[in-house]
């Protein structure tokens, strides 16, 4: 269970990596828009906030990274940001998209099953 633990909140990590990348520098490039359904006018307008956005869920993965490392505080990390990503997610799945849901909540909410039960 330990091992199925520690690769979900690996892989959540990075997700939110992959989300950052995708929200600080590819918002405004055709995989950006796609992958948030913008338009090129949209994604102008929003450049500078969803960069902020970005930086936010580097953020999540840092701490989920950390949280890998042995140690005593390796429980406590995961769940904390785990938390933080199944807070985000479901937020986001209430006020911006649904799919976020599946994305990011679900998978946090498995990886914070996983963590107990480790």
């Amino acid at each position: 269970m330990y091992i199925a633990a520690q690769t979900v909140v690996a892989l959540i990590a990075l997700l939110h990596v992959y989300i950052l990348v995708l929200e600080m520098f590819l918002w405004d490039k055709p995989k950006g828009m796609k992958a948030f359904n913008l338009t090129p006018e949209s994604a102008a307008a929003t450049k500078v906030m969803a960069a902020n956005q970005g930086l936010y869920n580097g953020f999540l993965a840092a701490g989920l990274f950390y949280g890998l490392v042995p140690g005593p505080a390796s429980f406590a990390f995961q769940v904390f940001f785990l938390l933080c990503v199944l807070v985000a997610g479901l937020y986001g799945a209430a006020t911006a998209s649904r799919k976020i849901l599946f994305i990011q909540a679900i998978p946090a909410a498995i990886g914070l099953a996983l963590v107990f039960l480790a």
